[in-house]
Formats: structure tokens, C-alpha cells, sequence
């Protein structure tokens, strides 16, 4: 208790160089969890968060724009299908659920997405939900220009049931844009924490026939959701048939795979990410290292004193280490400060970008490992000072400082 109480009146008489030192670790702490929990939940949002699908069918091209289009409402349409093909795959054995969705158009930014109404009454987006409107609103009914707006976008625009607006033309806002066709709102969508959260859905028919589209394209779709029965094989066909012997269309298949693709090929800038982190750590820690030893000079008359009133080498020097321990101890309180900040920034960013949640609260094994290592490695990094005030001579620095 009396070495407590030491570490604890050297950290308050030098309070300054203490808060400076441990606002370091803080930064440096929280963003080593703030980049690690980002990370694993982003990866795993996107690798398991498929809507209730798995796979989509599209025009021939990429399957990762395909998925991002069609799942995540982050990309443009690679193309259009025909009718036909929706009617085609729908039928199939090995497909349980097929929809059919339109883009090209939004709101305020917010895509449209004309969508044939069974994605209400036919897929879970996880078991046992279905994506659903608040008890005051409805569905909307095919060929009515109507719509279901997501809560997400509902939140933003302040759009509630009865409210009336004007879709414009594209993917991108631009008020010069506008369509003529007004739409009402008959529904808000129950949050389901999902991207389908951020879209205004509206009947098929509305994108497909929408003033200033091709008339030509007024019976095509861009791309059909399917859910398949029971295990890989059907998804293993319909591949093959799509994929490998047919030219003209895209089977996406399976959704996941696809998405961790992706982060495949990004995980270079992963591993910069980590590194960079880690850096900063080790310069935090380097900092304790500095401001404890820099201070040694003023604290050699109070460590002889010490050893002169009976306190051995071994107690100024684990005094010195336990500081060190201590200022890192504090800084990675307040790094929890830092990660919420960043973490939760992190996630608004994500939602309002891409529809998929995070959740900064969850706890992750970093939380552990990461204070774990900040503070063992402060303690290293204050055996440097403790060496140096474990060599300090009594009997030449007791004499008052002239």
C-alpha cells in the first residue's frame, strides 16, 4: 500500500506530463479497438448479412457489382434482364422464392427499388422475420403509385404514412431531375437492420414504366433475388446453367463467398491499417518511456531520501515500473472514451451509406488483449527509468541542490 500511495503522489505531482502521456495510450487504445471491431463486424455484416438470399441472377457481368446492386443499393446496374428470365428461374424446382427488382431512380438520394410484393410474403430476411410495415401503413398494391418507405430513409426525410412526393430521374439527386408521377406513402418499414432499411420500395411497375424511361426497356428487370431449397446442390446447378454454358446472364451464387471476395482484395490496406495502429501504440508507450525518464534528474534527492529512510533498490525500481503501468492503466480507461467515439461515428457512417449496422457495444475479445498489451508494454517500456533509478547513488544526492 505505502508503494501505491508513492506511484500515486508522483502521478499527481506530475500531473501534467501524467494527462499528456496518458491521453496518448487513450488515443493509441482506442484506435487499436475502434480499427479492430470495425473490421471483423464490417466483414461479417457483409459476408452474412444477404437479406434473406442466396444468390441473384443479372445481366452478364460482375457478380460483385451484381451483389452490391441488388443486396446493398451501393452500385449501378450491370444491365437489364427480361421478363422471361424472372419467369424462367421462378420456376424452377430448386428456387423456393424469386423477386424481381427494377432501379434507376430515388428520392432526396435514396434509391427507389421497384419490387414485385411477394419480398413481403415470401422470404425471411433472418429466420423467422419478414420484412414488414408499422401497424398504422399497408403493403402497396401493384400498378398504384404507391410506396413502402424504409425506416431508415423515413427517419432522414421525415417521410410518415399519407405523405405524397416525387421521384427523380437516375441514382444520383438532382433537383433538375424530377419526375412528373407522385407517389404516397402507404407504409413505413419495420426496422430490419438490414440495407433494405435505406430504399422506398414501390411496385415493379412504377420504375418499369416511370416517365422518361425507354419504352423499350418497359418490361425488363434488374436483377432477381432467389432463395433456393435446401442445400448446395440447386445452387451448384443453376451455376453451371447460368454461369459456365449460358453467355448472357450472371448467377451470383453463393452470396457470401462473393462478399468475402472482396475483402480479400482489400486486405492489404487492412493489414496498412493495423500496422499504423499498432505503431501508434508503440509511440504512446515510447512516450511513457520519455516522460518518466526525462524526470529522473528532479527525482534523485526524493529517491536517496527514500533509500536513505530504508527502501531497497528493488522498491525504487518496481516503484518506477508500477508507474509506468499506472499511466497506461489510466490512458486505456479513457480509451474506451475513444472507441465509443470512433466506433459509433464509424457506424452512423456505415448505416447511412450502406443499410448494414454495426454494433459499437458488442464486446470483442480486443477489449481484453488490446489494455492487456498497452499497459504490459508500458511497464517494458519504464524498465529503462527504473535501471536508471535503481543505479542512483545515495550518499551523492542527498546533499541539498545549490
Amino acid at each position: 500500500m505505502n508503494l501505491v500511495r508513492i506511484v500515486f503522489k508522483s502521478l499527481r505531482q506530475h500531473l501534467l506530463s501524467t494527462s499528456i502521456t496518458a491521453g496518448s495510450i487513450a488515443l493509441a487504445g482506442g484506435l487499436l479497438m475502434a480499427v479492430w471491431v470495425v473490421k471483423e463486424q464490417a466483414h461479417q455484416a457483409f459476408t452474412q448479412n444477404n437479406a434473406g438470399f442466396d444468390a441473384v441472377l443479372g445481366a452478364r457481368g460482375s457478380k460483385l457489382q451484381l451483389v452490391l446492386n441488388s443486396i446493398f443499393h451501393v452500385e449501378e446496374s450491370p444491365g437489364n434482364l427480361r421478363w422471361e428470365d424472372y419467369l424462367e428461374i421462378k420456376a424452377r424446382p430448386a428456387v423456393e422464392a424469386a423477386v424481381a427488382i427494377a432501379v434507376g431512380d430515388n428520392y432526396r438520394g435514396y434509391r427507389l427499388v421497384g419490387v414485385t410484393s411477394n419480398l413481403f410474403t415470401e422470404v425471411e430476411y433472418a429466420p423467422g422475420k419478414r420484412f414488414g410495415v408499422a401497424a398504422s401503413g399497408r403493403l402497396f398494391q401493384p400498378g398504384f403509385r404507391e410506396a413502402v418507405v424504409g425506416s431508415f430513409v423515413a427517419e432522414r426525410l421525415g417521410l410518415k404514412y399519407g405523405d405524397s412526393f416525387h421521384p427523380f430521374h437516375g441514382l444520383t439527386f438532382n433537383e433538375k431531375e424530377e419526375h412528373s408521377e407522385t407517389y404516397v406513402v402507404v407504409g413505413i418499414m419495420k426496422p430490419s437492420n438490414t440495407p433494405a432499411d435505406r430504399v422506398i420500395w414501390i411496385p415493379l411497375e412504377g420504375i418499369q414504366k416511370m416517365e422518361g424511361h425507354a419504352a423499350a426497356a418497359a418490361n425488363d428487370i434488374s436483377a432477381v433475388l432467389v432463395k433456393l431449397r435446401g442445400s448446395g446442390q440447386a445452387g451448384f446447378q443453376l451455376d453451371l446453367l447460368y454461369n459456365k454454358q449460358g453467355n448472357r446472364l450472371t448467377f451470383a451464387w453463393p452470396i457470401g463467398r462473393i462478399m468475402s471476395q472482396m475483402f480479400d482484395k482489400i486486405s492489404w490496406f487492412d493489414r496498412l491499417l493495423a500496422m499504423v495502429t499498432y505503431l501508434v501504440a508503440v509511440v504512446a508507450t515510447g512516450s511513457i518511456l520519455a516522460s518518466i525518464y526525462n524526470s529522473m534528474n528532479e527525482r534523485r534527492r526524493d529517491i536517496a531520501i527514500m533509500r536513505a529512510l530504508g527502501a531497497r533498490q528493488t522498491t525504487v525500481f518496481a516503484m518506477i515500473v508500477l508507474e509506468a503501468a499506472a499511466i497506461a492503466t489510466l490512458g486505456m480507461v479513457a480509451s474506451f472514451l475513444v472507441y465509443g467515439a470512433i466506433t459509433t461515428t464509424a457506424a452512423s457512417l456505415m448505416r447511412a451509406q450502406t443499410g448494414v449496422v454495426l454494433n459499437p457495444f458488442a464486446f470483442n475479445a480486443v477489449m481484453l488483449w488490446a489494455p492487456g498489451a498497452l499497459i504490459g508494454l508500458a511497464a517494458l517500456a519504464g524498465l529503462v527509468p527504473a535501471i536508471k533509478a535503481y543505479r542512483i547513488p545515495v550518499a551523492e544526492n542527498l546533499s541539498p541542490s545549490s
